[in-house]
């Protein structure tokens, strides 16, 4: 039976410490910092993701991709070191559809270019994979990884090695037959888990830069409403991103340069003159730059939709993330109608990915503010 307690001791003695270290131990269970390092580590792994989703772009737009035609992951991080190695590469890319109906006669010192931005980028993933592998390795002997977190993060190791592998899928799709580019829905499936990728990192660095004491406190303050809202903007903006791939993968942002019309009409000529029908899906340029401005157009009307439901959320954070959310996408708009307009050109074409991106992150910080709110005084 429990010792009967006097009405005259004093509350907060030492008696009452050893409950509240249980419960953090139960809590943060891992090692003191270890959740501040490993978001530092993931912070890195994001901000060599995003370099390497703007080198990806480079190299599409520099039409470089198709320069190495084999997958070595091991042995390709070598480039050629001497004058018979370069010779040997270049006359595998002169076997290829590429060279042969589009470069036809280029020169060594030009291959060279587009070998050095295909090299890079695969290299960059060679990097990816390194840091990865070394943190998770890292954190897992020493047991720094909190409680549930073990999968997650191999998770991210699985999903980049999958991508390496897309990678080559995609591009092995523009080394035979008459493929002068690789196929557009390979390239849009490898940029899509490109984002998939960036997205899961952001959300586990949100995650990570508040104690789970704190997370499941303000869990009790969600704005489910307004979450599911986000949810659907999320899937929304990654159609747009897959469109958008699609776009790049048959060069569609440089023709029908006209706007808000394509060549004089509301539909462009011609939309469904492949057949069977749904190859103009992702074969008609006219086609798939109309989707892609359809959407586009949801998007928009949309997002400020769930930006002005935002308005009402008691949560200032939450307020001004849907701010940023709304500033950027309108800015996106704009920078997608000037690129059309102008036919596409690498600097503005790679800002617009690069906004994709930023807006990708942007909607997801403000999903996870729906989720989890930050408290704030009666002041604000």
């Amino acid at each position: 039976m429990a010792e009967k307690r006097s009405i005259f001791e004093e509350v907060g003695g030492e008696k009452s410490a050893a409950p509240v270290a249980r419960e953090t131990g139960m809590i943060d269970k891992a090692a003191p910092g270890a959740r501040g390092t490993i978001r530092m580590w993931l912070m890195a792994l994001f901000a060599l993701v995003v370099l390497m989703i703007a080198v990806g772009g480079l190299t599409r737009l520099t039409d470089s991709g198709l320069s190495i035609t084999e997958w070595r992951p091991v042995t390709g991080a070598l480039p050629p070191l001497n004058a018979a190695a370069w010779d040997v590469e270049f006359e595998k890319y002169k076997a290829i559809p590429e060279y042969q109906l589009q470069n036809k006669g280029m020169s060594l010192a030009e291959f060279k270019v587009i070998y050095w931005w295909e090299w890079g980028h695969r290299q960059l993933g060679r990097v990816i994979g390194l840091v990865w592998a070394a943190g998770f390795a890292f954190f897992w002997m020493t047991r720094r990884i909190p409680t549930g977190w073990t999968g997650r993060l191999l998770a991210l190791g699985v999903l980049g090695g999958l991508q390496g592998a897309i990678g080559w899928w995609m591009v092995a799709s523009g080394l035979t037959g008459t493929m002068l580019d690789v196929a557009s829905y390979r390239l849009a499936t490898h940029l899509g888990l490109a984002f998939v990728i960036l997205g899961l990192i952001a959300w586990f660095i949100l995650q990570l830069s508040r104690s789970e004491r704190d997370l499941m406190q303000a869990r009790r303050a969600r704005e489910s409403r307004l979450q599911s809202l986000s949810s659907v903007l999320i899937a929304c903006i990654f159609l747009q991103i897959l469109l958008g791939a699609l776009v790049a993968g048959i060069d569609a942002g440089r023709n029908y340069i006209d706007w808000p019309l394509m060549a004089g009409g509301v539909l462009p000529p011609d939309m469904w003159q492949i057949t069977p029908s749904w190859r103009n899906l992702f074969e008609n340029d006219g086609t798939v730059q109309f989707f892609h401005r359809l959407v586009g157009y949801l998007v928009f009307f949309y997002g400020l939709f769930v930006w002005w439901r935002a308005r009402a959320s008691a949560h200032t954070r939450t307020r001004r993330a849907f701010d940023w959310m709304a500033v950027i996408l309108f800015g996106q708009v704009v920078i997608g109608i000037v690129t059309v307009m102008n036919s596409a050109p690498w600097q503005l074409a790679i800002f617009h990915q690069f906004l994709a991106v930023v807006l990708w992150v942007l909607i997801l910080r403000a999903r996870h503010l729906t989720m989890y709110p930050i408290a704030q005084s009666i002041r604000g």
